[in-house]
C-alpha cells in the first residue's frame, strides 16, 4: 500500500546520497544535492499520485532530527569562541546587520507586493535554518511550512550563486564571505562554505548559530513594528 509508504525513507535517503555524489563529481553549483533531490521526487509523488502526507509519514524521522539538529548548532559556537574572543564586536555587528536586514526586506517586499500578515510572518525568517525558522514564524502568526520552504529556496539560492557574487563584487576575505554566507542562507550556504575552504565554513557556521539566536530575539519585536510602519494592522 502507497498509504504506508515504508520506502519513502530510504528513497530519500538513496536519491540525496546519489545526487551528493553528482555533485562531487561534477562540481557544477546548480546541482545543489537538495535541489537535485527536490527536483527528483516531487515529481515522481505528483506521477505515482501520492499524497504528499502519506510521504512525510514514512520519512517522519528525518524531520524529527531537526530538533536533536538544532542543540548540535552548540558545537561550532564552541567551537570558534577563540575567533568570538578576538572579534567579537565586528562579528556580532556582521550577524546582527545581517538579521535586521533580512527581516526588514523580506517582511517588507512581502507587505508591498500584497501579502497578508499571516504570509509575511512566514517570509520574515528565511534567513535562518529551517527549524528556528519554524519556531519563530509560528511564534509570530505564520504557518511553519512555508516558511520551511522560503529557508530552502533561499539557501539553495545562496549555495549556488553566492561565491560567484562574492568575486563579482571582489570580496576575498574568508572571514566577510562566510559571515555573509551564514547570515543570509543559513545550513546550506554553510555547507557550500564549508566545502570551499575550512576557515569560510567556520565562520559561516559562527554566523549561523549567532543570526538563529538574534533572529529569535528580535522577530516577535520587529514584525509587529513593521506592520505598523506599512499600516497592515
Amino acid at each position: 500500500m502507497f498509504s504506508y509508504l515504508w520506502w519513502s525513507l530510504p528513497l530519500t535517503l538513496l536519491v540525496f546520497f546519489a545526487a551528493r555524489k553528482l555533485f562531487v563529481l561534477t562540481r557544477l553549483t546548480f546541482l545543489n544535492p537538495l535541489l537535485v533531490s527536490m527536483a527528483i521526487i516531487i515529481p515522481l509523488l505528483l506521477v505515482l499520485d501520492i499524497p504528499y502526507q502519506h510521504y512525510f509519514q514514512g520519512s517522519r524521522v528525518l524531520n524529527d532530527l531537526l530538533q536533536p539538529a538544532v542543540v548540535a548548532l552548540a558545537y561550532p559556537l564552541y567551537e570558534q569562541l577563540h575567533q568570538i574572543r578576538m572579534r567579537w564586536k565586528s562579528i556580532i555587528s556582521v550577524c546582527f546587520i545581517g538579521s535586521l536586514t533580512a527581516i526588514i526586506s523580506g517582511t517588507l517586499v512581502a507587505l508591498w507586493m500584497g501579502a497578508s500578515p499571516e504570509i509575511a510572518a512566514s517570509i520574515l525568517p528565511k534567513s535562518v535554518t529551517t527549524p528556528i525558522a519554524m519556531a519563530i514564524a509560528s511564534s509570530i502568526g505564520g504557518i511553519p511550512a512555508i516558511s520551511a520552504a522560503c529557508v530552502i529556496f533561499v539557501g539553495i539560492l545562496g549555495a549556488v550563486l553566492g561565491h560567484s557574487l562574492f568575486d563579482c563584487v571582489g570580496i576575498k576575505t574568508k572571514a566577510a564571505r562566510g559571515l555573509s554566507m551564514g547570515s543570509a542562507s543559513h545550513a546550506l550556504g554553510t555547507a557550500r562554505c564549508a566545502e570551499v575552504d575550512h576557515q569560510e565554513g567556520a565562520f559561516s557556521s559562527l554566523a549561523l548559530v549567532i543570526c538563529g539566536i538574534i533572529t529569535s530575539l528580535i522577530a516577535p519585536l520587529m514584525f509587529p513594528m513593521l506592520l505598523h510602519f506599512f499600516g497592515a494592522y
